[in-house]
């Protein structure tokens, strides 16, 4: 039913809609279906600013809140764990480009965000490659540092064998020569 209402020189148009009708287009809005409120105004015929009114005063009736449509939206992408992060980078990089905003859209995310992750990580896959051929550098100079230090204990402990078999050899001479001179 159309009403109008005249002021001044202004003529304004309203539409009412039955209850029925109305509770009908807020159930597609919610989920399950959870309609975009810009698609259910084009496939009803009824103003995008009218939807959304009803949508919300809807939620705040009911105490009705949205719902995530996944997992993640749940919470912001900056409490996010580093393997959510790997996860969506690793599942939006098959996709087509339609299919990819379609993705960030309905997990409340930005291409900027997933591009800043893609470089992070690259940035510390880099510093880990670094980092490991340094530690293999510095592990082969230990190597080299150690086999040293082995051959030069093992040169000492000859030497000092050597040296103590010379003092037990010269007491034993010592203990000789005094029984030769005793006699």
């Amino acid at each position: 039913m159309k009403l109008s209402l005249q002021t001044e020189n202004v003529k304004i148009m309203t539409t009412k809609y039955s209850t029925e009708r109305k509770e009908a287009i807020i159930n597609k809005m919610l989920p399950p279906s959870s309609m975009s409120v810009a698609e259910l105004a084009k496939q009803e015929k009824i103003p995008y600013g009218t939807l959304y009114t009803w949508k919300q005063l809807h939620i705040a009736k009911t105490g009705q809140e949205k719902q995530p449509k996944s997992e993640n939206a749940s919470i912001s992408t900056k409490e996010w764990t580093a393997e959510q992060k790997l996860a969506t980078i690793i599942e939006t990089s098959t996709l087509s480009e339609q299919a990819r905003h379609e993705y960030y859209r309905k997990n409340g995310l930005y291409s900027a965000d997933i591009e800043s992750w893609k470089a992070v990580i690259i940035k510390r896959t880099e510093k880990t490659v670094a980092n490991v051929k340094a530690d293999k550098n510095e592990l082969k100079k230990l190597r080299s540092e150690n086999n040293s230090l082995k051959k030069e204990l093992h040169r000492k402990e000859k030497a000092l064998a050597e040296t103590a078999a010379l003092l037990v050899l010269r007491k034993k001479q010592d203990a000789l020569w005094e029984e030769s001179e005793d006699v």
